[in-house]
């Protein structure tokens, strides 16, 4: 494995972890006003919102977990 490819898996993998701690932190009442929520939300939603919008409308938002197996599947390829 390429150096290039490391490093490209080490940021697939925090990302991963970034979009986990979005749906645990939904989960609860976070606050509005904190900047590291608003941190969070702006570097998961570009990839959360699209998933999002090809999804159909229900009760429950699948685009955290359809996210991680996109991202493990994008890993895979690289390794």
């Amino acid at each position: 494995m390429s150096y290039f490819q490391f490093i490209i898996i080490k940021l697939l993998n925090v990302y991963s972890v970034l979009i986990i701690l979005r749906a645990v932190i939904s989960w609860f009442s976070p606050d509005p006003y904190n900047p590291l929520y608003h941190l969070l939300i702006r570097l998961t939603e570009p990839v959360l919102g699209r998933i999002r919008r090809l999804l159909p409308t229900s009760g429950i938002d699948f685009s955290p977990f359809i996210a991680l197996i996109l991202i493990e599947l994008i890993a895979n390829l690289i390794r």
